[in-house]
């Protein structure tokens, strides 16, 4: 019998997402419940928003005592919120500035905003012949320009023409960088670690000779950490694994706490200045209730240890997944919680994804062919020995099929 919920949603609602047949109730912690009392493990924490667990209670107390005081007034005074954020932002990652917005992809385009003015004002590219680069297989987000950087084919079916001056090059391969600047270009757009494309991990030093490559043609290097950033991979920062400082980053997802969006577009002052009063802006990025959230989310980070348990515990599930022994498994591949377990072709992710679910474990494949893990950061060893135990049934019951 159909859930009526599930119809509901699917009578109003546009079709661009294929949900699980799931219905989520309530979250505290790794778990979930659905509406019929069943509980969950989250090996997703919605593509890591959910860094800190569901409802974290300090975070729940911050957003209720901020909301009860004052929520949303725009930019256009001046808040007792928003400046604590922003220099707690900056001198954790080490930039001048901090520019808040709410998406991931409004951070995004802030970012290709301030690399085209720089590229004008400050490195002397002629008017509109600013270039970006890109990596294929990246997720920046929708957007018409983002998507104009995206090497998906239906990321991008229906939606042109693309914005002009946009490019995209191999992932993994700095020479590929090198041959693709020019005198025009104003950035090189990168992820340290490409989680929507699959959790690639790029071979040691590939960030650090593309960090080398943009300062000798004075090229920004921006890091989009929106997922693999605040402590997702083992370090506060993804880049952080190698020893590099890039141009520019871009903070989003489990800054707002699993609780709200609030992203960040973070540079260094001559980036930044580029920017004057009426260029660029948001109505609800910056707020107080965004800005007392993402402090409290960042200071969680490192109050509770939440980097060094990324770290511990994913190199433990890593471990404990390449224990599974199945004709089906490809590869194990990841940084701390930000973990891929690609399969062969002869049976659908998805269709694992389906038999996880009836586990008690919530996950989604990407491009077909890879399970993702990417648990709250919270998660103990006892909640991964049951996702490896589901697993192991799950891949026995998959070969028996196929048998």
């Amino acid at each position: 019998m159909p859930n009526p919920i599930i119809e509901n949603e699917r009578l109003s609602g546009a079709r661009n997402y294929d949900p699980l047949p799931v219905v989520l109730v309530r979250g505290e912690g790794v778990f979930v419940w659905d509406d019929a009392g069943n509980r969950y493990i989250d090996m997703m924490s919605a593509y890591s928003a959910v860094s800190h667990g569901h409802c974290h209670p300090v975070l729940v107390k911050v957003l209720q005592e901020q909301a009860a005081k004052l929520a949303i007034v725009s930019r256009a005074f001046y808040t007792d919120k928003l400046g604590a954020f922003l220099n707690l932002a900056c001198e954790l990652t080490g930039f001048a500035r901090a520019l808040p917005m709410n998406t991931g992809a409004e951070a995004v385009e802030t970012a290709l905003k301030a690399a085209r003015k720089w590229a004008y004002t400050v490195k002397g590219v002629a008017k509109d012949k600013a270039e970006i680069i890109a990596c294929a297989g990246n997720f920046h987000g929708r957007t018409i320009t983002i998507v104009g950087l995206s090497t998906i084919p239906q990321y991008r079916a229906g939606f042109g023409p693309f914005p002009e001056g946009l490019k995209v090059i191999p992932y993994g391969d700095p020479l590929e960088l090198e041959k693709a600047i020019t005198p025009h270009t104003a950035a090189f757009l990168v992820e340290p670690l490409q989680g929507e494309g699959g959790i690639i991990v790029p071979r040691a030093g590939y960030l650090k000779a593309c960090a080398d490559i943009c300062k000798k043609h004075n090229v920004l290097m921006i890091c989009d950490e929106i997922q693999t950033g605040l402590g997702r991979t083992g370090k506060l920062l993804a880049y952080q694994h190698e020893d590099i400082q890039p141009d520019g980053i871009v903070l989003g997802k489990a800054l707002g706490g699993g609780l709200l969006p609030v992203s960040l577009f973070l540079s260094r002052k001559e980036v930044m200045d580029v920017f004057t009063p009426g260029d660029h802006g948001s109505t609800f990025g910056g707020n107080p209730l965004a800005a007392a959230v993402g402090k409290a989310a960042l200071e969680i980070l490192f109050r509770e240890n939440l980097i060094e348990r990324a770290a511990t515990m994913g190199k433990y599930f890593q471990e404990q997944l390449r224990t599974l022994h199945s004709s089906l498994i490809k590869e194990v591949r990841g940084k701390g919680l930000l973990i891929g377990l690609e399969v062969n072709d002869s049976y659908s992710a998805h269709e694992l994804c389906l038999k996880l679910l009836k586990h008690g474990i919530l996950t989604k494949e990407t491009h077909q062919t890879v399970i993702r893990f990417a648990p709250p950061l919270i998660i103990e060893k006892e909640q991964i020995d049951t996702v490896i135990h589901a697993l192991r049934e799950v891949f026995v019951e998959a070969e028996k099929e196929l048998a």
